[in-house]
């Protein structure tokens, strides 16, 4: 079960980084005003919610304790990522405020990640 887990994990590292990565190659683009959202970040989002879901279902089958707080709000953060990335994947431009909100809501839910003991 843990190598099933570990595979998960690794899953999910990198549909955060296939998402944050998007991000990042746009910010030059941002910066012009022609930013947009590209494929990368929607598969990435979808995941990290596919693989998010296994994982807490992997560790509650296998006797571990989830903080399900902690869950519902990083579930929460990548929706709203998720929405925004969805409605908005077909435009030519996207503007600044919607970009950075993805941008800062997926920073966000790394140090979720990494802080929320």
């Amino acid at each position: 079960m843990d190598v099933l887990i570990h595979v998960f994990v690794a899953l999910h590292i990198i549909g955060i980084a296939a998402l944050l990565g998007g991000f990042l190659t746009q910010l030059k683009a941002l910066a012009a005003g022609t930013a947009r959202f590209v494929p990368a970040m929607l598969h990435g989002a979808l995941t990290m919610l596919v693989t998010g879901v296994a994982l807490v279902g992997l560790d509650e089958a296998d006797g571990r304790t989830v903080n399900h707080v902690k869950i519902g709000v990083k579930l929460a953060v990548l929706v709203v990522i998720l929405a925004l990335v969805y409605v908005k994947r077909d435009e030519e431009r996207v503007d600044k405020a919607a970009f950075g909100a993805v941008g800062l809501l997926t920073v966000a839910n790394i140090f979720i990640a990494l802080l929320w003991t």
